[in-house]
């Protein structure tokens, strides 16, 4: 047992953030038997990217008996959250030795991996289990489609638009790989968190400035105070403003002072007009939005299409901060179904929301891309599906690795007859 100065220092640490750099070892579990669950989930991120597996959390706490999930996790301070958040069987596993020591005594058939984090590869280095990628959403911004898609033995995918994103970006790959589900995560459906409303209610949720400038989709510095101001503008309306949740602590200057910025807005239209019920969603579950919704604006991002798959009946506008329309076209079908946002026509912005909230003259494309998007896989049934996939998955792994395993054991050398007699 430590004793009281080291588990002193320990909670020090663990009150710094910075336990993972000092403090070793596996938490959570019985290190002799490991999670006795079929599916290991995969996580080796920061606390910040959480979002990425908190969304499959509903899907995998309601599994059926013969898929059993626990989450293996590499960074202690997102192991104390998830603690908080699920009660699925749990791993901290902060060194490689600890990870390859829990896949040996526990009873894993396959790993599911819900982003690309570079920690991936060193759990792949498992052969005898099946490893499957399912991201954490669907969405048309460039980082949805990686050549790390070639390490995994099956790419979950929402539907025909995956495929062809994972055509036109790679070369040599196996297509075979990829297998279409839907969005089990939306077959959840959780309770309206905003009041009903007599108002048409407007909902702005930009996306994250991303990694890199090429992965860089949001309308926050360059457009989202006007987007609010606009939205305020626009009589009989309610207006929510729900930012992605890496906003809240990015580091870019401009979008700090955006957001600080569209605080305050809401914050006076609240003061002058006490009714309307204008609402700032720092926390919570956007999908628990989307019933109370009548215009989504947004960015490329997988709100977007969360929302259609949800609710394609209701209109969206989304933006384009490269004010390149031609290209966006290209790169984000969705985008012909809606007008969209940029530099050169904010000022239109509020006749734009006006317009779409009394005509919405793109119903039936937005229909059609749905199917495009979701194979028209209904509500519900995306779930099934995911299970049925794993499932298949994990049966044909079984199989080869069997195959595997014959092979191994017969030798792969060339067979030569051995001529050394010992006479």
């Amino acid at each position: 047992m430590p004793s009281p100065i080291a588990s002193l220092g320990v909670r020090v640490l663990e009150a710094l953030g910075i336990r993972d750099r000092y403090v070793k070892g596996p938490h959570g579990f019985d290190v002799d038997k490991g999670l006795q669950v079929d599916v290991a989930v995969y996580f080796s991120d920061v606390p910040e990217k959480l979002y990425q597996l908190t969304q499959w959390l509903p899907v995998f706490e309601n599994h059926p008996q013969d898929l059993k999930f626990g989450l293996v996790i590499r960074r202690y301070q997102a192991f104390l959250v998830l603690k908080e958040l699920t009660d699925l069987p749990m791993a901290h596993v902060p060194g490689f030795a600890n990870l390859m020591s829990l896949f040996r005594v526990s009873s894993f058939k396959s790993v599911v991996y819900v982003n690309n984090g570079a920690g991936n590869f060193q759990a792949l280095t498992v052969p005898e289990l099946a490893h499957i990628h399912v991201n954490h959403g669907e969405s048309d911004k460039l980082c949805m489609v990686s050549n790390q898609a070639k390490s995994y033995d099956r790419v979950f995918v929402a539907g025909e638009a995956a495929v062809q994103r994972h055509r036109a970006a790679l070369s040599e790959f196996n297509e075979n790989l990829l297998v279409r589900i839907g969005r089990p995560q939306l077959d959840e459906h959780p309770e309206p968190s905003i009041p009903e409303s007599q108002l048409r209610t407007i909902l702005y949720a930009p996306t994250w400035e991303g990694e890199d400038e090429a992965n860089n989709y949001t309308s926050m510095e360059k457009l989202g105070s006007k987007i609010i101001e606009a939205a305020l503008s626009v009589p009989n309306t309610r207006v929510i403003y729900k930012p992605h949740p890496r906003i809240l602590d990015s580091v870019n200057q401009s979008i700090k002072s955006t957001h600080s910025a569209i605080l305050k807005l809401m914050k006076a239209a609240n003061s002058a007009n006490r009714s309307a019920g204008h609402s700032v969603q720092l926390n919570g579950d956007i999908l628990a939005l989307f019933p109370r919704v009548d215009l989504l604006i947004t960015d490329v991002s997988s709100v977007g299409l969360d929302f259609l798959y949800l609710r394609p009946e209701k209109p969206m506008i989304l933006t384009d901060r490269r004010n390149n329309i031609d290209k966006l076209r290209v790169d984000s079908p969705i985008s012909v179904a809606t007008p969209i946002l940029t530099k050169k026509n904010i000022g239109d912005a509020a006749d734009m929301i006006s317009r779409e909230l009394e005509l919405d003259e793109n119903e039936e494309i937005r229909i059609k891309l749905r199917e495009f998007y979701f194979d028209n896989v209904q509500t519900g049934e995306s779930t099934e599906r995911f299970f049925n996939a794993l499932r298949d998955a994990i049966s044909t792994h079984s199989a080869d690795m069997e195959r595997a395993r014959a092979l191994a054991a017969a030798g792969t050398g060339p067979h030569l007859a051995n001529r050394n007699t010992g006479d």
